[in-house]
């Protein structure tokens, strides 16, 4: 007997012939989730429904109209009742459809003893070939798993043995399948993938154990069902389509398409698109059927002069565009194209022009317009013609293509005496017609008037061509040919007897062979000078017959760049201070490429080679910096620039390597010394000494008044008494830098100046570069020091005086300063060798300095406190730190 699978039917038992009437099904009163319920034909009742919904939470109505449970039913009542919602947005249409659910009739259990006989009945004969098996692709398992059994009705009669060959048992792919010997259960050992083997067809066979076959072989077929395992993808990477701007909305820009390797006619490849994202991100301009994928436009502003293309993200996504469908996203590209949507409008309203009179084929002026369509197409190509004052058809107006001007020329000869002048009207087109663009007005076709002035000549030679166009390169050589310009006789056709030269008050640049025509440059051209600084140069030139009579021609001079100047460095002095910084270079060239940057820089003195290096920092512009270690001084470095056309430029740079830390410090000082040597006037060097001994012979008067018997001093001639010595009881004052003071230096160790009795003090005198200059120098001896000569080296010529020899010296001196400080009215030199010091105040920190500053403080010496501190700023003065 055959084995009995028992299939619930699920039919429609009444659907009103009106539509969106009343639907009803007739379902077990027990339902499990994601079960079908049954169909309805939406379309019938709203041929287009953008949304779809139910009343019922337990119910999902599918765009097909496939209605499914959402969760696990039990009817308690006879009879459940829920709505379909049916809304049409751009139609502003809603309709209803009711859904009634009936529970099936419980059958009698005769009527289901009857029914399994009757089953059993019509089925016994054909149980041998079972309704084909269903297997879900990529199933989980557990393995293996039984999807069917094949039982043969002589197995009542018979003990039957099943077996099985095929694809997936003994063919490829191999123990995929196989069949238990006793039952005929049909297990899979493993997933199966739909896309790759959709069914498979095996062959059962039921023998008997002595090899009997009772039974015909059987075909059965195990069908894969298809699981939504793949995602939709885009046939193209790249979708790129046109459309006109200013287009109408809904107008067909193109299609996209998807594919999906899933089962066909199933909500597994049921695709939906959608539009994610536009670029630029401004109104949306077009829109994207969700079922087919096709893109039309929907702004009716469509304008190439404003995006010129857009960029789409666009989605497709399976299971009819559910959420929980696979989806895939690709890149659409629409360029906008242009249309002739914006009329071309001339520069000038009027134009003025001369002409001679029997001129024949000669251009007499150009015209231009401005259009904001896409040059170079017939959109923006402009289209000349004269609609008014060409009666007799004496001018002619054609298109210049490569520049969109418009070029007047006159055809037939104008008659100076009839008309002195003429006056034409000129308009443009485009060459494809004008589309008027939404919201905007209709233009008038824009118009231009010309007047002509004819002007009086006698007939002549002609030029051919009547306006010459010559080449030539920039500073090329005097005498240089650079073409011929030839003349016709009208009336013979050839150039014989006719005199060529070009009229004075013209650029004085090129010369024309009288009876050759062979045009040659009389200077060197250049771009930069007189009329050629817009690169051209327009000449007239004369062409004369036997008979005087003469034509007109222009040479149109059309320089080419050239390498004329040498690059030279801008900056050439500079200050380099002790950390060496180094210095930035920078040449200029007054050519044009190719012939200016980049530049090469050289050190062209190999000595100063050695020392100085140059880095390159870009393309016109280096680092210069020493080497290694040099001395301070100026260093004058021939450098030498290339550019990249050849040219040398000769540059001597001059760096002053000063011992500063920025360069304002060099700076003061070259300014308040000459460089090299530090050295003083004659005068100041005086001025310096007659005021040192002014204040010597006052502390000699002061030293008196102590009384000899409190001091004790041992000195060897009658010079003690004016020695300057080393005191360390003053504090150092500020530093004091003026033009007529000179640092005096000391060797020895001890922190200042002062006076004091000592054991063989002398006097040194220092000479350096013809001045004398005096200090103190401590030690057993203490003698005048020195000041450095210009090399840096100190040079010392020291030897004793005598007091007597040096107030010998001195004192005439002296006296020769006070008698001028005494006539001089504006006191001029007193200012130069009387130096004044404030007065700082009582209390000083580092007490007196003076004759007896040695003096203890038992011998009454406090009134040397009150004294004004300017031996102490003396002191200070003089330290060099």
């Amino acid at each position: 007997m055959g084995r009995v699978v028992r299939v619930w039917r699920v039919k429609v038992l009444s659907l009103c012939c009106e539509a969106c009437k009343k639907v009803i099904f007739h379902v077990p009163s027990e339902l499990e989730a994601d079960t079908l319920v049954g169909r309805v034909d939406l379309k019938e009742c709203l041929q287009s429904a953008e949304f779809i919904s139910s009343s019922d939470g337990n119910f999902k109505i599918l765009e097909d109209g496939s209605v499914y449970t959402t969760s696990a039913i039990s009817l308690s009542a006879e009879k459940t009742t829920f709505t379909i919602l049916l809304e049409d947005i751009q139609e502003h249409v809603q309709k209803k459809i009711h859904v009634s659910l009936v529970e099936e009739e419980k059958r009698t259990q005769t009527q289901k003893t009857r029914h399994a006989r009757d089953t059993v009945l019509k089925r016994t004969k054909r149980r041998w070939g079972p309704i084909p098996s269903v297997m879900m692709e990529n199933a989980l398992g557990p393995f293996p798993l039984q999807i069917q059994q094949v039982q043969s009705d002589t197995a009542q009669n018979y003990t039957i043995y099943y077996s099985a060959s095929g694809p997936g048992i003994d063919q490829d792919p191999k123990g995929l399948f196989y069949i238990e010997r006793e039952t005929g259960n049909i297990f899979a050992t493993r997933a199966v993938d739909r896309e790759q083997y959709p069914s498979f067809q095996i062959i059962c066979f039921a023998t008997t154990p002595d090899g009997y076959s009772p039974e015909v072989p059987l075909v059965h077929t195990i069908r894969i069902e298809d699981d939504n395992d793949n995602a939709p993808y885009f046939t193209q990477d790249l979708f790129e389509f046109c459309v006109p701007e200013n287009s109408k909305p809904g107008v067909l820009v193109g299609k996209v398409t998807a594919e999906d390797r899933d089962e066909p006619d199933t909500l597994h490849t049921k695709l939906k698109y959608r539009i994610v994202s536009q670029n630029p991100p401004v109104t949306p301009a077009f829109s994207l059927h969700g079922d087919t994928g096709v893109i039309s436009v929907l702004s009716p502003q469509l304008d190439r002069e404003l995006v010129s293309s857009y960029t789409l993200l666009i989605e497709v996504r399976d299971m009819s565009g559910q959420p929980f469908g696979l989806c895939t996203t690709g890149t659409a590209v629409i360029k906008v194209e242009d249309t002739n949507d914006n009329a071309p409008s001339f520069k000038q309203l009027q134009y003025e022009t001369r002409v001679e009179e029997n001129r024949v084929n000669v251009e007499i002026l150009r015209v231009s317009v401005v259009d904001l369509d896409e040059p170079g197409l017939p959109g923006s190509g402009a289209v000349y013609e004269i609609i008014r004052g060409n009666d007799d058809q004496s001018f002619e107006i054609t298109t210049d293509k490569n520049t969109n001007e418009g070029i007047l020329c006159v055809v037939k000869g104008l008659d100076y005496e009839s008309s002195k002048q003429r006056i034409i009207v000129i308009a443009v087109k485009n060459e494809a017609p004008y589309m008027l663009a939404p919201h905007s007005q209709q233009l008038s076709q824009s118009t231009s008037s010309v007047t002509v002035h004819v002007l009086d000549v006698d007939e002549g030679p002609v030029f051919k061509p009547c306006h010459l166009r010559l080449n030539v390169k920039e500073c090329e050589e005097i005498g240089t040919s650079i073409g011929r310009y030839l003349a016709e006789d009208p009336e013979t056709g050839n150039s014989e007897g006719i005199r060529y030269r070009i009229p004075p008050g013209q650029c004085n640049w090129i010369s024309i062979d009288e009876k050759s025509g062979e045009v040659r440059t009389i200077k060197v051209l250049d771009r930069d000078v007189g009329e050629m600084r817009r690169g051209q140069c327009n000449i007239t030139v004369l062409a004369i017959d036997r008979n005087g009579k003469t034509g007109t021609g222009t040479i149109q001079v059309v320089i080419q760049p050239g390498n004329k100047n040498y690059p030279r460095i801008t900056k050439t002095n500079y200050i380099m201070c002790r950390d060496r910084k180094p210095i930035c270079l920078t040449a200029e060239d007054g050519d044009e490429s190719p012939y200016s940057t980049p530049f090469v820089y050289r050190i062209t003195d190999r000595s100063l080679a050695s020392s100085w290096k140059i880095t390159r920092h870009n393309d016109n512009s280096v680092y210069l910096s020493p080497k290694g270690d040099i001395p301070f001084g100026t260093y004058t470095i021939p450098v030498s620039v290339i550019d990249n056309g050849g040219k040398v430029g000769e540059n001597r740079i001059s760096v002053n390597f000063c011992d500063c830390v920025t360069p304002s410090e060099c700076n003061n000082v070259s300014r308040e010394s000459p460089r090299g040597n530090v050295t003083l006037g004659v005068w100041a060097i005086l001025a310096m000494i007659l005021g040192s001994l002014l204040l010597l012979l006052i502390l000699i008067t002061i030293c008196g008044c102590c009384g000899s018997g409190v001091m004790h001093r041992h000195v060897t001639d009658d010079c003690a008494n004016h020695n300057l010595i080393i005191s360390n009881t003053e504090a150092p004052g500020e530093e004091v830098m003026d033009h007529n003071i000179i640092p005096l230096q000391t060797t020895s160790d001890q922190g200042g100046y002062g006076i004091k009795t000592g054991d063989q003090q002398t006097f040194e005198m220092v000479k350096g570069r013809g001045h004398t200059l005096e200090s103190v120098k401590g030690g057993g001896h203490q003698t005048l020091g020195s000041v450095k000569e210009g090399g840096g080296q100190p040079m010392m010529d020291t030897c004793r005086y005598s007091y007597s020899e040096w107030h010998n010296f001195t004192h005439p001196r002296l006296g020769e300063k006070v008698h001028l400080c005494r006539q001089d009215e504006e006191q001029k030199h007193s200012e130069d060798y009387l130096l004044s010091y404030n007065y700082e105040g009582k209390g000083s920190l580092a007490g007196s300095v003076g004759c007896c500053s040695d003096q203890h403080e038992e011998e009454a010496l406090d009134f040397l406190d009150q004294l004004e501190p300017k031996f102490r700023t003396l002191a200070e003065t003089c330290i060099k730190r």
